[in-house]
């Protein structure tokens, strides 16, 4: 039923395209303050900096972590940003005016507690913070009622991914040339295919869904890659708040250990960081991870990543094209017309790759091109996308349920699966990138 819903309803309509609409707003938005506004002798800037905004680090009490304005002004350009998506996708606005405040506080309190002294150190993302705020509450008073008009994890995730688009720039593939699109790219592929086919024929599990997110997630690049190919498959909500959840608890592990594990054998900071890149998933604990090796390690680790990410839109289309083709056949052995594949294409990645195009073209043609790209991104957008990510993992945990999580555990198969994945994942990325960088 609710896929007829979703043939029958206008193009411009859906969340895919309301995403695309709202990134791509929001980054021009981002992008004329500071060529307009931000250039001056002293150096390059992004006025959007000072009103919107960002957690800072903290010890004795959460309340210093924000500045009242900036944080009112965060809100108010949410609710405007998603209040218009709403409205495009037939949403009732007056009640998701009510309860976005609730859920905007709630990702508000997650991006505090990830800024507090000892939580940063060991780089406890946001993320995680506001998955558990929210499972805090949906299983122990249960989610309330008001808040559900607010709770639109893929809005707010596909408006986030549009906005990573503009960081995820095709002159990292320069960065390390040939040699990074080896691990990147060749690796990759191999690792999510043979995941797949080992819990399939190996594991024998059971929701191939589940299968195929998890294997996303874990050889790819996390978060994006569950959120992309969970679309492609029609994974539900649960088996995605899982997949987050193995991946988030093994990253924080492998953030810890690997540094470890390359300082004590004397591995080249180079293979190191490559190694890191090509394996955690989370790019903020690649970065930490990189960082606590070295500065060329880090560097690597974080260019593997950002060609890693690339791929989110090739893996996204193949996925719905193997779902159609060879999933989903009904009783007869008939299977879904090939429009079916377009219609299963998470659209918001034409955005992410929209952005990724536009962004590589200005940093190169414009005068001060880097500069001007990197204020636009970094000193703006990428404070949004922070809080997009916050309000889309607190939806996320609001909308999950250990007794419908329970089912999909049973026999320890997602968490296996994960593990021989990573397993694999990690000893062959370790051997391209002695080839290729040692």
């Amino acid at each position: 039923m609710k896929d007829s819903i979703e043939k029958a309803a206008p193009w411009w309509s859906t969340e895919d395209w309301c995403a695309i609409a709202c990134g791509l707003a929001l980054l021009a938005v981002s992008f004329v303050a500071v060529f307009v506004f931000g250039q001056s002798d002293s150096g390059v800037t992004n006025p959007l900096t000072s009103v919107l905004a960002k957690p800072l680090a903290w010890e004795g009490t959460p309340a210093s972590s924000f500045s009242p304005l900036p944080l009112a002004v965060t809100l108010v350009l949410c609710l405007i940003v998603f209040g218009v998506g709403g409205l495009a996708a037939k949403s009732q606005p007056v009640r998701f005016v009510g309860a976005f405040g609730g859920v905007f506080l709630l990702a508000a309190a997650a991006l505090a507690i990830s800024t507090q002294s000892t939580i940063k150190y060991y780089n406890l993302e946001y993320a995680l913070w506001a998955i558990l705020i929210g499972l805090a509450i949906s299983n122990s008073i249960g989610t309330p009622g008001f808040l559900r008009p607010a709770m639109r994890t893929e809005l707010y995730i596909k408006t986030g991914l549009v906005l990573l688009g503009a960081k995820v720039l095709f002159t990292e593939l320069l960065a390390l040339g040939a040699p990074g699109l080896l691990v990147a790219w060749v690796v990759t592929p191999i690792v999510l295919v043979t995941t797949y086919w080992f819990g399939q024929r190996v594991l024998r599990m059971e929701s191939k869904t589940l299968n195929m997110v998890i294997s996303a997630d874990m050889s790819v690049c996390g978060v994006s890659a569950a959120i992309a190919s969970a679309a492609a498959c029609r994974a539900k909500k649960e088996e995605l708040s899982l997949a987050i959840g193995i991946s988030m608890a093994f990253t924080v592990v492998m953030m810890i250990v690997m540094p470890a594990v390359i300082k004590a054998t004397g591995m080249n900071e180079v293979v190191g960081g490559a190694w890191i890149g090509g394996t955690i998933d989370s790019t903020g604990a690649v970065g930490a991870a990189g960082k606590m090796v070295g500065p060329e390690a880090e560097k690597a680790a974080i260019t593997i990543k950002m060609i890693q990410n690339i791929l989110i839109g090739i893996v996204a289309f193949g996925v719905a094209l193997y779902w159609v083709r060879f999933v989903e056949r009904d009783d007869n052995n008939i299977r879904p017309d090939i429009w079916e594949i377009w219609r299963r294409f998470p659209k918001f990645v034409i955005g992410f790759l929209l952005a990724s195009v536009v962004f590589s073209v200005l940093m190169r043609e414009l005068e001060q091109g880097p500069k001007i790209v990197d204020a636009t991104v970094k000193q703006g957008t990428e404070i949004l996308r922070d809080w997009f990510f916050a309000l889309a993992f607190v939806s996320i945990g609001l909308e999950s349920n250990f007794r419908e999580l329970a089912k999909y555990l049973r026999g320890g198969k997602p968490v296996l699966l994960y593990v021989c994945g990573q397993s694999l994942n990690l000893a062959l990325t370790l051997l391209m990138a002695w080839l290729v960088f040692g």
